[in-house]
């Protein structure tokens, strides 16, 4: 499905602070922020159990499923790697040692891209092959044919539109762009370009003819027969499409009734990692409650911890557990406003900027990483698009434009139109488009009043919502907050690919928003036309920054597109928690192994267990 949207988070009594820039990022002095070193002999075999997100089991296999699908997928990139792996280090973009391919090389024009293909196999002994890009690049353009909503990352007239592929030899590809992309931004793409097998899968019936993939009607046919049997979950480990992988490991099972699934190793995996673990098992659950008690039973091998439970994590410890948290790269966690919901002209009201701007100054950032109720200290000031830590942070630094203060919140009100009554109905008392009145299309005695979807899980987000709400009550705001589960929220509330639900929620918290580290734009989630832009947000300057961004040379314009979008607030940011990793000590692997596990990343190929 999208991004991967959840993470839980954890935190510490004691902290010491520091503040620096890209929208404020925090310091903690604690015992889980030092990444435990790699440690022991590794012991070949073993079986590691690893706890899936609660509320987000798979049911979904064939890597880009139809959006009427709501799939989200089995074990992507244990199975099928991207042409370029990410890294989930800030100021990386790709992993550069277990990427199918090296770097790529570009023309003067930038509009000739060159990329030589590694030595890697698929699980059949195969050759993975510039073929394989090609043939995958065409089944991602049928998708999109079918629907501009089948791939999240997608933005009409941008990649993959204009990209024609060619294998100009079996370990050569070459990409011919129509127009020419930041170079930081394409590979970015890149790496959720999955490779799929040409010569496996180029089918479009059971036992039927292989077809010229190059041949739009036959993308089609496959990309149809493909999701056809990607439907049909009880088959998921038999099937032979599936059994052929280029990643490292195969799918041993999978539970349709629980979305928990294992993989086995595949022996004929050739990229880095010797695969010493003979067994993963991903086990479903449906609240973090659940995975805790897990954790303490000594049942999981890894997995992660929701910041309620942050008075756990010395017993964890003192049971035999590492434990280690920092915030994700480009995690943004936001409540995503829909500017399309005419629900009391909630439309009309939040147009008006002076209206986010006083909602945003509602948002008591630095009280809600405090409390024990949400983040028990686990998070990070956050006033942007790109996140804590970013390499592109925006203009103002650690000065946020709309700090917490409801003082100022109020004035806002009132100095537009607006009698403000606490605890009461806040109405608008000066209609009009003039100086000091309410703006345009808002009528006499219209109020503030709108509805909150709130994920059930994980926990932190209903946590502070409530408080939201209710620092908006005190100034005669209506907040109506109903509890949501993930799954769906994903399937109806997003206006580029669930329309006709746009009436049901006037915000969401799902709790993150991943943008790609290394390069975190806002292209697809922000620009007009942006098919992962949920509200419907719309402003002529993002779309020409985003387009800045996108295409031009000159990275400095990201920095532009964060500062504009976070004065702009096409959405009301919150803190970035810490997601919080938690693994056997008996457990191990190279640090970057762990450290990716923070923007959920696995790479289990790197584990072994020891003494």
């Amino acid at each position: 499905m999208r991004h991967l949207l959840t993470a839980l988070v954890a935190g510490l009594a004691v902290l010491a602070t520091a503040c620096s820039g890209g929208g404020g990022t925090r310091t903690i002095a604690g015992s889980y922020t030092a990444k435990p070193t790699q440690t022991g002999t590794p012991k070949d075999g073993g079986t590691a159990t690893v706890a899936l997100t609660p509320g987000l089991s798979p049911n979904y296999i064939y890597p880009y499923p139809p959006a009427a699908a709501n799939g989200t997928v089995i074990a992507r990139g244990q199975l099928w790697r991207s042409l370029y792996r990410p890294s989930g280090e800030g100021d990386q973009i790709a992993d550069a040692e277990l990427s199918l391919a090296e770097p790529p090389v570009y023309s003067p024009d930038r509009k000739t891209v060159t990329i030589k293909m590694k030595d890697y196999k698929w699980s059949n002994g195969k050759p993975v092959t510039a073929d394989d890009v090609v043939f995958s690049l065409a089944l991602l353009k049928a998708a999109l044919k079918e629907s501009p909503a089948n791939w999240s990352f997608y933005t009409p007239g941008q990649f993959p539109d204009g990209v024609s592929a060619e294998a100009a030899a079996p370990g050569t590809l070459t990409l011919e762009l129509e127009t020419a992309y930041n170079p930081s931004y394409l590979l970015s793409m890149l790496t959720l370009l999955y490779v799929l097998p040409s010569t496996d899968w180029s089918i479009a019936a059971t036992g039927g003819p292989h077809l010229d993939y190059k041949q739009p009607k036959n993308a089609k046919a496959i990309y149809k027969y493909l999701t056809k049997q990607s439907e049909s979950q009880a088959t998921f480990a038999e099937n032979p499409l599936w059994r052929v992988v280029n990643g490292p490991y195969l799918l041993k099972s999978f539970d349709p009734t629980t979305g928990s699934f294992s993989l086995e190793r595949n022996k004929s995996y050739s990229g880095p990692g010797e695969s010493r673990l003979d067994q993963i098992d991903f086990k479903a659950f449906t609240s973090a409650a659940a995975v805790l008690n897990q954790f303490k039973a000594g049942n999981l091998t890894v997995g992660t911890l929701d910041s309620s439970f942050a008075n756990q994590i010395d017993a964890l410890k003192a049971q035999g557990y590492n434990v280690y948290g920092a915030p994700a790269p480009a995690r943004l966690d936001a409540l995503v406003i829909n500017f399309a919901n005419t629900v009391g002209n909630f439309d009309k009201v939040i147009a008006q900027p002076y209206v986010r701007q006083a909602l945003q100054r509602l948002i008591d950032q630095q009280g809600y990483i405090a409390s024990r109720g949400i983040h028990n200290g686990a998070a990070s000031p956050n006033y942007s698009t790109a996140g804590a830590g970013s390499p592109y942070p925006p203009a103002f630094g650690d000065q946020p434009p709309y700090p917490y203060d409801a003082a100022a919140a109020e004035k806002l009100l009132t100095g537009n139109g607006w009698k403000v009554t606490p605890h009461g109905a806040t109405t608008c008392e000066r209609p009009g488009t003039g100086p000091g009145q309410c703006g345009a299309d808002i009528p006499k005695g219209q109020t503030i009043s709108f509805t909150l979807a709130s994920a059930s899980s994980p926990a932190f987000v209903g946590a502070r919502d409530v408080a939201f709400a209710s620092a908006a009550k005190k100034l005669g705001i209506e907040v109506k907050i109903v509890t949501k589960s993930l799954n769906y929220m994903y399937a109806n509330y997003g206006n580029s690919f669930a329309p006709a639900t746009k009436n049901e929620w006037a915000m969401q918290d799902y709790g993150p928003l991943y943008l790609a580290a290394g390069y975190p734009s806002s292209n697809t989630v922000f620009n007009t036309e942006g098919s992962f832009n949920l509200g419907s947000y719309k402003s002529a300057e993002a779309d020409k920054l985003i387009s800045a961004s996108t295409f031009g040379t000159d990275e400095t314009s990201l920095s532009a597109e964060v500062t504009s979008l976070a004065r702009d607030l096409p959405v009301l940011f919150m803190p970035t928690p810490h997601t919080l990793v938690v693994w056997k000590n008996t457990l191990s692997g190279p640090q970057s192994s762990f450290n990716a596990l923070i923007s959920f990343l696995y790479t289990p190929e790197q584990w072994y267990f020891h003494s």
